[in-house]
Formats: structure tokens, sequence, C-alpha cells
């Protein structure tokens, strides 16, 4: 049994395609109308054929009451690995980012968590090991 896709809600699809790719860097993988809406991923581009993220629209009101209230709560939606997460804060912030969350040491890590813009919060974390 392999994981292949993962899913954050996003509440704008072309708002979140342009934040994942030319913000965070990821790659497209699949972009497939799908009556209004799309079957769109995206991967890392150190790892193309990894694990994909899919961009799911919040249509169904209970996705969107999900994440609406995971948000309110503070709570990531996700967690991406970064190997130095100074160096990824603050290339982040430069390109105007809003953190929720400055990195923190915290057992067996260091985290950050920032808005994506699209109805999340995202966790990034820095393992110790």
């Amino acid at each position: 049994m392999q994981i292949k896709l993962t899913a954050v809600f996003v509440n704008d699809q072309n708002r979140a395609l342009d934040f994942y790719t030319k913000t965070l860097g990821f790659s497209k993988k699949m972009d497939i109308p799908a009556g209004n809406y799309r079957w769109l991923t995206v991967v890392s581009f150190e790892d193309p054929n990894g694990v994909q993220l899919v961009l799911e629209p919040n249509a169904n009101p209970a996705s969107k009451t999900y994440q609406e209230s995971i948000f309110k709560q503070n709570i990531p939606a996700t967690m991406f690995f970064v190997d130095d997460i100074q160096k990824e804060y603050q290339r982040l912030k430069k390109l105007g980012v809003r953190f929720t969350k400055e990195p923190t040491k915290t057992t067996g890590s260091t985290i950050a968590v920032f808005d994506d813009t699209c109805g999340n919060l995202i966790q990034i974390t820095k393992l110790d090991y």
C-alpha cells in the first residue's frame, strides 16, 4: 500500500495554484477539467513522481465547514518538511507570506505556520534528526 495523493481544501483553485507553484515552488502535475472545477494537483519539484497534493475545492458544505473550523482553531491543514526552516521562513517572508507562528523549537523539531491565502494554515517542519 502506498500514499499517492493527499488533499487540502481550497476556496479558490486558481489562487491556490498560483500560491502553491509561484510562492511555495511546487510544480503543477495534473490539471483536468471536472465540471465547474478541476482535478488539480501539485508536486514537489524535488520529487516530481512523488506524492501529489490535490487542491480540492471546498464546494461541499461539509468540507467548507471543516476547513473554516480548523483554521479558526489555528490547526494546520497539512505539514510540509524542509531541510532548513530558517532559510525557508526568510524566503517565504520576502515573498509576502503571512506567518501565524514563527519558527519555534518543539520536541524533536522546529516548526512554523503560515496562511496559504486559500483558507488554510500550513505547517513547515524541520526534524532534529
